[in-house]
């Protein structure tokens, strides 16, 4: 099992197993997690220290216009953009050596082979979650024939560079924002609209919209006392963070509502939930995983301008989320080019049944994406989970969970296009 990141911990991941898989799953097989090579408990890749973390993960650079906003950044902006992103980098390369050089999810992917080896399976048994689906899609490419029963959930599309992936992303937090607020006015504690009443969605986006440009003039009160200031770009973290899962939703109505009487404690706190901040100001490695992940396995525009377009571009379908995603994979443009893994088709010929699942709201990966892995894979199927939140299976959706099991227990699988929810 992987939950996804790339960050995230595949051995916590199987200590949840009964949260995070069925009971009859759980009776047939051992559940088996891992720390991937440079994450938690494997030797993990570290790149910034917890105060320059938290400079750079709050930073917010010179703008054409008072709210911050990362589609208009002057001259100035972009040579702090580029410092920032350097300097992320050389800490990497300074504090992991040559590490940084050898993350890419191919060899993730090898590495879970010599696990199945040890544990002796003839073919690999995997749920792979949000990035996990990349593992697994690899692991099918490479070993096709070791294939016994894969799910890709959450899924993500192979082929596109990391700035493409960011906008493309940054697309799947607008469609959830805009599901977020349309239940949120249906909601009597909604701070968007008038009380009480339902309201229009554009309207209820913008009010959030004008509060985040608020936060970037005058920063939200932090409660925490650990001196970070909720500006725009951690109130929007916060904001973000609660996009990944329907079951956070009356999380963020009590956040915002907090926030427009000016306090962003409860948005720095799902912000810290994001990026695996502890109470005490150290991070977990997920930050630096995430980057050095993302840059290895996908090649990425090298000048700085193509990154000023994208974001430009970005704010026009996803003005919340676009501009800031885009420069989010500005340190793949300085990543270390022998560390970048070489594209392939990833296609799978020859493996058994792959089962492909996404969700048509899914905020972090959007169902495209899903849609075009099972189209790529030659024995991809699509399962489709109409709803909210960022995958699907153990998420609540019975219909879900019951074609997952029956695949792994027995791999007997759905018929392509097949749609829960």
């Amino acid at each position: 099992m992987n939950p996804g990141g790339p960050g995230g911990s595949g051995y916590d991941y199987a200590d949840a197993a009964a949260k995070a898989v069925s009971q009859p799953v759980r009776e047939r097989f051992d559940v088996v997690g891992f720390d991937p090579r440079g994450i938690g408990r494997s030797t993990p890749i570290e790149c910034l220290d917890r105060q320059a973390l938290d400079d750079y993960l709050g930073a917010e650079v010179d703008t054409e216009s008072e709210d911050a906003d990362l589609s208009e950044v002057t001259d100035t902006g972009l040579e702090e953009l580029e410092r920032l992103n350097r300097e992320f980098v050389e800490a990497c390369r300074e504090n992991s050596g040559d590490l940084m050089l050898h993350l890419e999810t191919a060899n993730v992917a090898r590495d879970m082979d010599v696990l199945r080896g040890v544990l002796g399976d003839e073919g690999l048994s995997y749920i792979g979650k949000s990035y996990g689906s990349y593992i697994g899609t690899h692991y099918a490419d490479l070993f096709p024939e070791r294939v016994r029963a894969l799910v890709l959930d959450g899924a993500l599309q192979p082929g596109m560079d990391q700035l493409e992936m960011s906008v493309q992303q940054a697309q799947g937090f607008e469609t959830a924002l805009r599901a977020f607020v349309e239940d949120c006015l249906g909601q009597r504690d909604c701070p968007l609209g008038d009380t009480g009443a339902e309201g229009d969605v554009d309207s209820g986006v913008a009010e959030i919209a004008g509060l985040l440009a608020d936060a970037a003039e005058n920063p939200l009160e932090n409660r925490l006392g650990d001196g970070r200031e909720v500006n725009r770009a951690r109130a929007g973290m916060g904001l973000m963070a609660a996009l990944y899962s329907e079951s956070l939703w009356p999380r963020v109505r009590s956040a915002l509502a907090d926030a427009f009487d000016g306090d962003g404690t409860a948005l720095l706190e799902l912000a810290d939930r994001l990026y695996d901040r502890h109470p005490d100001g150290d991070y977990e490695n997920m930050t630096a995983a995430l980057v050095s992940v993302n840059c290895s396995d996908h090649p990425s525009p090298r000048d700085i301008g193509s990154y000023q377009e994208a974001a430009a571009e970005a704010a026009e379908e996803s003005p919340l989320f676009g501009p800031g995603l885009a420069w989010g994979a500005l340190p793949c443009a300085y990543w270390p080019e022998e560390a970048i893994d070489e594209p392939r088709e990833l296609d799978a010929a020859g493996a058994d049944p792959i089962l492909v699942i996404g969700t048509t709201r899914d905020s972090a990966t959007p169902y495209r994406w899903a849609e075009n892995l099972a189209g790529h894979l030659d024995s991809g199927v699509l399962l489709t989970r109409d709803g909210d939140g960022h995958t699907a299976y153990r998420t609540g959706d019975a219909c879900i969970d019951e074609a997952v099991d029956a695949y792994l227990l027995d791999t007997r699988i759905v018929e392509d296009g097949t749609v829960c929810g």
